[in-house]
């Protein structure tokens, strides 16, 4: 840490000095200066065996050197967007156990992983803050002797919940983990599909736990036995995109890329690694707009043609219309079979191996990965949850959870509340059907609710995300800033053409109409309006051009694409050519060349 020089106003001095600190999550280096991002403050969510796992609820991204910072707009604009995303997500920490793996990893490599930092051994997808802990990483392992273990803390970004229950008189506690990969992380159209390396958008990984007589509770002392069950989630595996636009859906856009079934393997070989066998669960809808993903899909995963991976089918609006969400249980008989064979991960710890080991996955997709797939995965998380206590003995063979209210409502609650965190991070509001999952049936509240998230969905998605999404890649290391403040400067200004910002202001005059006016209101309002509708019809024709793109790795290649492949449209291009699209391409090019004001990275290690 020499090389960093620590000069710290008076200010900063006497901040940090009143300061408590709980955790850091890293370095990052932006244009001007080298920031120290801290956690300041914490919440208790309770124990999993014994451990305690905490929640960041506050933040500080102090600088390490004496700058001019605040002053400048563009290291302020990139701050901006750090502290954006830390206080918009949900990190969650623990000192004395790693949250970012699933029991059963932790429990097959507990003798070769002891006496390591939890550093060492997390999960890299889902050590969310791995890129900025990547200078204390480095100094620790090449040099023995600045051993900086004790300043590197994994925070994982998901979700935890964990509560004490019982059934039949059996106490047990009852929890639930997502996590999400850092790998292609950002928002619900901005990040779709797969990358060149095989990562997925919206990856996330489920973990349903049982703990009977926890450690950490009143039985102190005695066994305990653990059980989890272990679901994903991800985009379609292959190069697509929605292409914003200002409608209401946005033009599909399917890319044909010569790599396309190189990069599915690749992401298949990964999950087989990671979880063993994989029973591919495809939501999407068999007609109308969706079908095209559905189409590519099959098709790339036929000519895939891996072992040890199950493709199954279920059109879930088709399935479950009219609000006939038990239907759900045509595709758990579908795949009952496969999910027996797969079964579940069960530990004594007291033995010196665990009685049951997870020997695969079921990877559920729908087309965002949030609302027909939370409702899938609480259904054969449920499904398992009553074979795992049949197997314990708390139920009989002929019972079933579902049987009593009071254990079914904290499931149902929780597993509602996983499903509205995982939407939040992704899409920008809660999740919808979140009534069924909350009650077990849908209801009229439910379908206004999931109306006004919708409506939520489409003004974030086309007006907000752009920035939403910047802040990913900064955060991730998914762009990286470069010394140069004075020519970064393009990040603060709108570069559109004058003629394409000004379109808006023509609707401004009638706002500006006074009771002193001596001509006709009606003539004026005619003209007013017609402007207004002018305007509005110029934007919509051009309405590629009126959305909150991300503006340090702006996605040119799925806007202009024109190569092999499917889109359902090419509205908001108006009149778009071979030559508008180079002329595009090429005029994205020099400006970043030119401003040199970051650089993309596609994966952070």
């Amino acid at each position: 840490m020499t090389a960093m020089e620590v000069k710290p106003t008076v200010k900063q001095l006497h901040d940090c000095l009143n300061l408590k600190v709980y955790g850091i999550l890293g370095l990052l280096s932006l244009t001007t200066s080298d920031f120290i991002v801290l956690v300041t403050g914490r919440e208790s969510h309770g124990h999993i065996l014994g451990h305690q796992v905490f929640r960041a609820t506050d933040f500080k991204v102090l600088p390490l050197a004496a700058s001019l910072v605040d002053q400048h707009p563009v290291e302020s604009h990139l701050l901006a967007l750090v502290r954006a995303h830390l206080f918009g997500g949900t990190f969650w920490f623990s000192y004395t156990w790693d949250l970012t793996r699933r029991l059963q990893e932790q429990r097959l490599t507990r003798d070769q992983n002891a006496g390591k930092a939890i550093w060492e051994t997390a999960d890299g997808r889902f050590f969310w803050n791995r890129f900025l802990q990547s200078r204390f990483i480095d100094i620790t392992n090449s040099s023995p002797s600045q051993d900086l273990s004790r300043f590197i803390l994994p925070v994982m970004y998901g979700t935890f919940a964990i509560c004490d229950t019982s059934i039949k008189g059996h106490p047990f506690q009852f929890g639930l983990i997502s996590r999400r990969s850092r790998y292609r992380a950002g928002t619900r159209y901005f990040t779709r599909g797969i990358d060149e390396e095989g990562h997925v958008a919206n990856f996330n990984e489920t973990e349903q736990i049982v703990i009977f007589n926890d450690l950490s509770g009143l039985n102190h002392g005695r066994t305990a036995s653990v059980m989890s069950f272990v679901q994903t989630r991800g985009s379609v595996p292959v190069f697509w995109a929605e292409v914003n636009n200002l409608r209401y859906k946005p033009d599909l856009q399917i890319m044909d890329f010569r790599d396309t079934v190189v990069a599915l393997r690749l992401h298949l070989h990964n999950q087989i690694l990671n979880y063993g066998s994989q029973h591919i669960v495809n939501l999407i809808n068999q007609m109308g707009y969706e079908r095209p993903v559905k189409d590519a899909f099959e098709r790339y995963i036929n000519e895939a043609n891996l072992p040890k991976v199950q493709y199954d089918y279920f059109d879930f609006h088709r399935e479950c219309k009219n609000m006939r969400w038990d239907r759900i249980n045509l595709l758990i008989n579908r795949i009952k079979d496969d999910l027996i064979e797969k079964g579940y991960f069960c530990d004594d710890l007291s033995s010196t191996e665990p009685s049951h080991l997870q020997s695969g996955v079921v990877r559920t997709n729908c087309m965002d990965n949030l609302d027909r797939t939370n409702v899938v995965q609480s259904a054969l998380a449920k499904w398992t949850l009553t074979q795992q206590l049949k197997a314990v003995a708390v139920l009989q063979e002929s019972e079933d959870v579902d049987n009593f209210d009071g254990f079914m409502n904290k499931f149902r609650n929780m597993w509602a509340d996983h499903a509205d965190s995982i939407s939040r991070a992704y899409s920008g509001t809660g999740a919808l059907k979140t009534d069924f999952t909350r009650t077990g049936k849908r209801t009229n509240k439910g379908l206004l609710q999931d109306g006004i998230n919708s409506v939520m969905r489409y003004l974030k998605n086309n007006y907000f995300d752009g920035t939403r999404q910047d802040a990913f890649d900064v955060f991730t290391g998914a762009w990286v800033p470069r010394r140069a403040p004075g020519l970064a400067r393009s990040l603060l200004f709108d570069s559109r053409p004058l003629h394409v910002r000004s379109v808006s202001f023509h609707m401004e005059p009638g706002f500006n109409l006074t009771k002193s006016a001596d001509y006709s209101l009606v003539y004026y309002f005619a003209i007013w309006i017609c402007l207004i509708l002018l305007s509005l019809t110029y934007i919509f024709a051009h309405g590629v051009d009126y959305v909150s793109w991300p503006r340090l790795n702006p996605p040119l290649e799925a806007i202009y694409y024109t190569g092999p492949g499917f889109r359902s449209g090419r509205r908001g291009l108006w009149r778009l050519s071979t030559r508008s699209f180079n002329d595009t391409q090429r005029r994205a090019k020099s400006r970043l060349e030119e401003v040199e004001m970051g650089s993309e990275k596609k994966r952070v290690d």
